[in-house]
């Protein structure tokens, strides 16, 4: 497993900085809706991304603004990290007019097109065939726009991977795929889950495709940083495929109401200690890149800006119940 020492980051202290800020933001964003829906204010699921700050954060830096992505269930890590805006995110939470999808997506299901957020999807594997048609969109257009999938190991099991990615292996295609490793498949173990050669390395489920293939620890911002820089530049240059895996762990259940009843005892507390949001501060400030006050600055900004986020998404319009049908591609929306 890879880490930052192995590539060539060319970060500079501001790119170190927002690479934090962005996972502070995340952090704070998923914390207060964790609090929020246990006050019954926001419907529906919660699936939350509180401890996979860096994958989301380390691969969107590597992007650029014409790049492509998709997400999955547990996406709002993604969308903070591509640069969606929190309180039109806070609105598709509650199901409020002024979300991005207009509050008809809720969590699972966020999108924004215009910043190459190609959606969210509640779906097992369901965002990799998008984005292998983003891939395929670029080639056609002989463009060096990078399509990125988000996806979790599970998702490897699905014929929608294997069918995206001998696709990408055959025609060539600026596919990345990001396996999103935090050791649970909803509550079933790695282990019971994929065959013993696979578990030290789950990207050798692209080597039959001629992917590029790495593997990086996951709760190191800079390590995932480097592994999806050199992925993207990959694909951006006519080299194909690739598929990183990102080793990390969730810290809270894979829905808000999960018992958590399949973890270890004392699993927590390790990888606690590999918590992003407690080494990589520790690390900029000890390096002189941030100082203390720096920091709490950051973090009290960061606080204010998710609390108007909360206030804009309580204060805004639930949609009209006429407006349910509109923006279906069928026509009537299937109702008589």
């Amino acid at each position: 497993m890879n880490s930052a020492s192995e590539y060539d980051l060319d970060l500079s202290d501001e790119d170190r900085i927002e690479l934090l800020r962005t996972m502070r933001r995340i952090r704070e964003f998923e914390s207060t809706v964790q609090n929020k829906f246990a006050d019954a204010e926001i419907p529906g699921f919660l699936h939350l991304y509180i401890g996979q700050e860096a994958i989301a954060a380390g691969v969107c830096h590597a992007l650029d603004e014409r790049d492509h992505l998709t997400s999955t269930h547990r996406g709002h890590g993604h969308c903070i990290a591509r640069g969606l805006a929190t309180d039109r995110m806070a609105a598709e939470l509650y199901g409020k007019e002024t979300g991005y999808c207009r509050g008809k997506g809720g969590s699972m299901h966020i999108a924004d097109v215009e910043a190459g957020m190609l959606g969210a999807n509640g779906i097992v594997a369901g965002g990799i065939p998008i984005a292998c048609g983003a891939a395929v969109s670029a080639q056609m257009r002989d463009s060096d726009e990078v399509a990125v999938s988000f996806f979790g190991d599970g998702a490897l099991s699905e014929g929608a991977f294997h069918e995206s990615f001998n696709l990408a292996g055959t025609w060539n295609l600026p596919l990345v795929g990001i396996i999103e490793n935090n050791q649970y498949g909803e509550m079933t173990g790695l282990d019971e889950q994929h065959p013993p050669a696979a578990l030290d390395d789950l990207t050798i489920y692209g080597e039959p495709y001629g992917a590029a293939r790495d593997r990086v620890d996951g709760m190191d911002v800079e390590a995932v940083y480097g592994a999806a820089k050199q992925a993207v530049e990959r694909g951006r240059t006519g080299g194909g495929p690739s598929l990183v895996e990102c080793v990390a762990y969730r810290f809270e259940g894979h829905h808000e109401g999960d018992s958590q009843f399949y973890r270890d005892e004392g699993e927590y507390d390790e990888w606690k200690q590999k918590d992003p949001l407690l080494t990589y501060p520790e690390k900029l400030i000890d390096e002189g890149v941030i100082t203390e006050e720096e920091y709490a600055e950051m973090e009290a900004g960061i606080e204010t800006e998710i609390e108007e986020a909360i206030e804009f998404a309580r204060e805004s319009d639930l949609p009209d119940p006429s407006e349910a049908y509109e923006g279906l591609y069928s026509e009537g929306g299937g109702h008589a």
